[in-house]
């Protein structure tokens, strides 16, 4: 039997201090209501009486009153608890006990030095959960202008969040400026337009440069964000692919006279790498895949180094296109590599490739009779592999779930990398016969192997937990956000459900048999108070009687 890991240990305590904090409160409002609405000067055993007879003469109105007015709060409570849920995914009166009532009754401050040999202990894994949840530009981005806002004038919605276009604009300004641009009319220009947020702003600062200069970045961003088709965009490309081979050329030659020229060697560089990836993502899109392939190719050999942009990931959805399946294979066997960071290509191609070999003669009923042949156990093993990896991806391949523009940016093991995945490479899936079937027949199986994602994996680190809230920031609203695992409803919208309905119930009972349910009520609160009568009187018989009338006094 699997072990119950720390989350849920922690949700455990969460709910037994907030359980008890709730009887304490009811408790004590109890007997605030007894002390100061019957408060007389009298013994306790009066005291009593008078509390029976109290209760005694209320009528079934009142009772009716009590149950549905407490079944109308735990009602409110229940809405609130779910809207809060759906927006953050947890319970508020889970997260106020963790936060302020533990540390008030007694619980272990996380940050005590008590807990620094477990902390440190866990160090390793917390910075690789960190380094997981970076976000990452999309190799295989779109072009704004030819293809994001072409959605947009055809469904009125808007494919980016304002998060994802931030990003875009940090990265622009990373790879196209440098410190001298000061010293370069048109660079002064595109480096101020860069940090515009308004498009319009940004494209009459390019069309501005311009008439100063060819200038490369300028003939980028029209190339973006300007170009109403991939035709356009591919010429506005190859006119900064002129511009940017010159500038290169010249500060290669003086990149090592000083710092200066050294930083504008490397930004000419990541101006001219990234206009040949676009270049080659332009000929992919207009069928030239060929073409694409080897631009592709001839770009990883100039410069082997620029692995920051990911180009392998478009060298491998190309070949796909072109069946070059034992190119595919050369292209994975050099980077899905251990010592190489992963992704969502890199696994699901080579399951991919692994579910090929077998997917056409593969029967769910034959296998179940006779096992899993060799090649099947692999393949079924990389489409754990994969799925461990991203859980989200096969719900889009297998048309489970409908998909959207990928965005600018992605976080690795996310519901955006898998909404980038799937938007390209569905199509490699449906070309290799009985593949989907192969993977919606076995994806499932991975859950069987980690119980516990947050807190343990088997191929590869834990889960991420962060996963969730970068994807909303990345993905549009109008998106239902994949999560994993798959939240279950928190302890307190259950209990208040419960309570709400039990509550109601009794109204109900209430309302229609007066008689009886008065008859068990006042069966529940005799045998309520017979423990604290019993208490008193006990009390009572020991402690000098003027003590307790000074008592009865306060």
């Amino acid at each position: 039997m699997a072990e119950a890991g720390p989350g849920f240990l922690e949700q455990l305590k969460s709910c037994i201090v907030w359980s008890w904090t709730y009887l304490w409160t009811v408790w004590f409002f109890i007997m605030l209501f007894l002390v100061y609405i019957l408060r007389v000067p009298l013994k306790i055993n009066d005291n009593l009486s008078t509390v029976s007879m109290f209760l005694n003469t209320l009528t079934p109105k009142f009772y009716v009153a009590l149950t549905g007015t407490s079944s109308l709060i735990s009602g409110l409570i229940l809405i609130f608890e779910w809207w809060y849920f759906r927006k953050y995914g947890t319970s508020f009166i889970e997260q106020v006990s963790v936060s302020h009532l533990r540390p008030l009754l007694g619980g272990v401050d996380n940050n005590s030095p008590s807990n620094s040999n477990t902390n440190n202990g866990d160090s390793d894994s917390n910075r690789q959960s960190v380094s997981e949840c970076k976000v990452w530009r999309n190799p295989l981005n779109l072009f704004r202008g030819a293809e994001y806002n072409r959605y947009t004038w055809v469904t009125g919605r808007e494919p980016l969040t304002y998060y994802d276009m931030n990003l875009s604009a940090q990265d622009h300004q990373t790879f196209f400026t440098c410190d001298t641009d000061h010293l370069r009319p048109a660079d002064a220009i595109m480096q101020k337009a860069w940090r515009e947020r308004n498009p319009q702003a940004r494209i009459s600062a390019a069309h501005e440069a311009l008439e100063l200069n060819e200038c490369a970045t300028a003939y980028i961003l029209l190339a973006e964000e300007e170009a109403t088709t991939i035709v356009e965009a591919e010429k506005l490309f190859k006119q900064a692919l002129k511009a940017g081979e010159g500038c290169y050329r010249r500060s290669q030659q003086l990149q090592h006279h000083g710092a200066q020229y050294e930083a504008q060697h490397r930004r000419d560089t990541n101006v001219l790498v990234y206009i040949k990836r676009r270049l080659a993502m332009c000929a992919r899109k207009l069928g030239r895949t060929r073409e694409a392939v080897k631009m592709m190719r001839d770009l990883m050999k100039e410069f082997p180094l620029l692995s920051m942009f990911n180009i392998h990931e478009n060298l491998l959805e190309a070949l796909l296109e072109l069946q070059a399946y034992a190119d595919v294979q050369a292209v994975l066997a050099k980077y899905d590599d251990i010592s190489l960071p992963k992704s969502a290509t890199i696994c699901y191609t080579a399951a991919l490739l692994k579910a090929r070999a077998v997917s056409d003669k593969f029967s769910p009923e034959a296998a179940s009779r006779r096992g899993l042949s060799t090649a099947e156990m692999n393949a079924v093993e990389a489409i754990h592999r994969a799925v461990e990896f991203n859980p989200h991806v096969p719900k889009y391949l297998l048309e489970m779930k409908s998909l959207i523009l990928p965005p600018e940016h992605i976080l690795k093991r996310g519901d955006s990398e898998a909404i980038a995945y799937a938007f390209f490479h569905l199509q490699h899936w449906k070309r290799v016969e009985g593949a989907l079937n192969l993977l919606h027949c076995t994806w499932e199986g991975t859950f069987r192997m980690i119980p516990y994602p947050l807190e343990k994996g088997h191929l590869f680190y834990p889960y991420p937990i962060c996963t969730e809230t970068a994807d909303r920031e990345l993905l549009p609203s109008f998106h239902e956000v994949s999560v994993y695992p798959k939240k279950e409803l928190p302890f307190f919208i259950l209990f208040t459900a419960g309570l709400c309905s039990f509550t109601a119930m009794l109204a109900l009972l209430t309302h229609q048999f007066p008689e009886l349910m008065g008859v068990f009520a006042k069966a529940f609160l005799s045998t309520l108070f017979a423990p604290l009568n019993f208490v008193m009187e006990k009390v009572e018989s020991i402690l000098p009687s003027s003590l307790w009338h000074q008592l009865t006094r306060i």
